[in-house]
């Protein structure tokens, strides 16, 4: 590498904070300089690599494509350099594992399995993010427990959980005795994980339109599953979350998509400290316990 050409790290530095706050006055708090200095820093930056990185025609200042590239690999180096600089002094050690996952998952597999894991790592703080946004796997969590086809650029995952997705519905909205009918279940409300669209895609892809009265409701994941054996609604999700439900009967299998893969363990390549190695190890262990327990009988 020619260091001479190299920008200034300074001005990176200060680009990477813009580009993950979009704000120069919050990029100017996280690096503790003024977002005058910032903006001077940006500006610079652009002189230097002579391309426009900061689209400055509307309101407020926006990335252009270039920009949003630099960003990109920038919010990779720089978390990078910082887990090796934690590795390499021993400051991540003492730090919480930060654990990103759904809320169905947190509540349907993690949650009753944590205890054997404190019981063997009883040292190890732990932060458990249940939302369903995925978390930048490196820089806002450490270790990532979600549904796909392990298809994450840049991240390494391994299948821990195969599951399909199902349409489910308590037995007192759509009875046993009652066919599965699409148009049928096109008038009924639906239910679906907040940050998700499973309804709204398993309606658009069969063609049908709902109804009057056929809302969608979006709730957190342990929530939603409360309000299908409730029988509030028809509710789209992985198989693996409802088996127990299905074994006593509290809730109806009416449809099932095979496709889908399952729940993978994502982690960022390269060395991984103490606290992440356990972890990793102690859920592929778990992933050959089968399904998750099935959910207690309701008072």
């Amino acid at each position: 590498m020619d260091w001479r050409r190299f920008p200034s790290l300074s001005a990176l530095r200060a680009f990477a904070a813009f580009a993950e706050a979009r704000s120069l006055e919050q990029a100017g708090v996280r690096i503790g300089v003024t977002h005058a200095a910032i903006s001077q820093q940006i500006r610079a930056l652009e002189g230097e690599l002579g391309v426009a990185l900061v689209d400055r025609g509307g309101r407020r200042l926006t990335l252009t494509a270039d920009g949003q590239r630099l960003a990109e690999a920038l919010s990779q180096g720089f978390s990078q350099i910082a887990t090796t600089i934690a590795q390499i002094t021993g400051a991540d050690e003492t730090a919480p594992l930060r654990i990103t996952t759904t809320p169905s998952f947190a509540a349907g597999w993690l949650m009753p399995r944590l205890p054997d894991f404190r019981a063997h790592h009883p040292a190890i703080d732990i932060a458990i993010d249940p939302a369903p946004e995925m978390r930048e796997i490196g820089r806002e969590a450490d270790v990532g427990l979600r549904y796909g086809n392990g298809g994450w650029p840049g991240l390494d995952a391994q299948l821990i959980l195969r599951s399909s997705i199902v349409v489910v519905a308590a037995p007192s909205l759509v009875p046993a005795d009652r066919a599965a009918d699409l148009s049928h279940l096109a008038g009924l409300p639906w239910l679906q994980e907040l940050g998700t669209n499973e309804a709204s895609t398993f309606l658009d892809g069969n063609g049908l339109t709902r109804r009057k009265g056929a809302a969608i409701i979006s709730l957190p994941g342990n929530l939603m599953l409360d309000a299908a054996r409730d029988g509030q609604g028809v509710a789209v999700v992985a198989r693996a979350f409802v088996e127990g439900d299905l074994a006593a009967g509290r809730l109806r299998l009416l449809m099932e998509d095979p496709d889908k893969e399952g729940y993978f363990l994502v982690t960022r390549p390269g060395p991984q400290r103490a606290a992440v190695k356990a972890f990793t190890r102690w859920v592929l262990r778990q992933s050959g316990t089968g399904f998750f327990p099935p959910v207690p009988p309701r008072a």
